[in-house]
């Protein structure tokens, strides 16, 4: 049954949660190696995931052990892993418009996947927001090149095929929303509990890294992605309700501003805006289930 006034509630809201999500990155970076903040985010989403999955009737529903062991790989592992390196290497107004970019790489691989085709508007629109990001990128300036860790921003840009792809692919899958992300989630906390053993070893839990988790499980990763996809199905008017996204990324760079205390440049607000001015313009190729997540 439809009921707008409650999508638009849920849409708010998950809205409002995506923009802190940049932020409690950084700070849980601040305590923690970008393995184990995933580690601790992909365990709490976990649960939340498979609550939601058995109300209703996962794994009744099935299970699909070789799909959710690719998906799993790619989100969260691998996608997650690149996107909290390049938070840990730069600054948040610029990983999190970099990041943003993710759906204009969708439209560039719905061509070959799904034979669709890149019309004139669509490549102006491209073009727009890759300019935006020499603007972000160049901190107001053009005559030298910027003082960035290249390597966060290749991490950061590399992201955003990940996700693109995933997503391309994801939309394939005929299994529920709920079940496909807790079976790939049940595979993958494993996967990267095991990664933190090799590496900087498991997490130590405490209140702060634990509150930092579940700020990445339950805002970035589970509970929100469950708002969105209820906002969705609520709503007749799925593509309106859908430029509500736009809103998060200005929220997000202010309170990168407020809270990380960064001095917030302006050619990180006027690359932003070249940005999203490019998604406007290209739009969004057809995906079934495609999330407008940041």
């Amino acid at each position: 049954m439809f009921n707008e006034r409650q999508a638009l509630i849920a849409a708010i809201c998950a809205v409002a949660l995506w923009s802190t999500v940049a932020t409690g990155f950084k700070l849980g970076l601040m305590v923690m190696a970008p393995v184990q903040l995933l580690l601790l985010g992909a365990a709490i989403s976990t649960v939340v995931f498979v609550l939601a999955a058995t109300l209703q009737g996962w794994p009744r529903t099935g299970w699909k052990f070789r799909e959710a062991a690719l998906f799993g790989l790619l989100n969260p592992v691998s996608y997650y892993l690149l996107l909290f390196e390049a938070y840990d290497r730069l600054p948040a107004q610029l990983a999190q418009p970099l990041n943003y970019t993710w759906a204009i790489v969708l439209a560039l691989l719905a061509v070959p996947v799904l034979k669709q085709r890149l019309t004139a508007r669509s490549l102006f629109g491209i073009a727009v927001s890759y300019l935006g990001v020499v603007v972000l990128l160049s901190q107001g300036r053009f005559d030298r090149l910027p003082d960035i860790d290249l390597l966060g921003v290749a991490l950061a840009l590399a992201s955003t095929v990940l996700w693109a792809g995933y997503w391309l692919f994801n939309a394939r899958s005929s299994t529920p929303p709920a079940a496909f992300m807790a079976s790939s989630f049940c595979i993958a906390t494993p996967i990267l509990a095991l990664l933190c053993l090799l590496g900087p070893g498991l997490p130590e839990i405490t209140p702060q890294t634990l509150a930092y988790g579940a700020w990445v499980g339950l805002v970035e990763m589970g509970l929100t992605f469950l708002l969105w996809q209820r906002a969705l199905r609520l709503t007749r008017h799925a593509a309106r309700l859908g430029q509500l996204i736009f809103l998060s990324p200005f929220i997000s760079l202010l309170l990168i501003g407020q809270v990380l205390e960064e001095q917030v440049a302006l050619s990180s607000w006027l690359g932003l805006g070249i940005i999203v001015l490019g998604l406007l313009v290209t739009g969004r190729p057809k995906v079934a289930s495609q999330p407008d997540t940041l």
